[in-house]
């Protein structure tokens, strides 16, 4: 059960790890369109850590094209890598730490 205001888990398709929502970057097939965007729209979503590592696995292995099943533009890809730059200011974001959960 999720409390009002709380931040839902997502699993990253790069490291398989869950995150609060608000530190992954959303990708979605737009449903009309089957476009990819960048957290925007409505439709089949992927979510991948702000980490070079996550997305390089992820644009390598294609694990956002199989699960957006549809393909990803480079273009897209290069605006995260600009992002990931910009960001840390040419150092690596530390890896945020996953959530952990119970099952009670």
């Amino acid at each position: 059960m999720l409390l009002p205001g709380a931040d839902p888990l997502r699993r990253c398709v790069g490291c398989r790890q869950l995150f609060p929502r608000s530190q992954l970057w959303r990708l979605v097939r737009q449903f009309d369109s089957h476009q990819v965007l960048l957290d925007e729209g409505m439709g089949r979503s992927a979510y991948v850590c702000r980490r070079l590592e996550c997305l390089q696995a992820a644009r390598r292995k294609q694990q956002i094209n199989r699960a957006l099943k549809a393909p990803v533009p480079d273009s897209l890809f290069q605006r995260l890598l600009d992002s990931l730059e910009q960001d840390c200011q040419g150092h690596l974001l530390q890896k945020p730490e996953p959530q952990r959960y119970s099952q009670t």
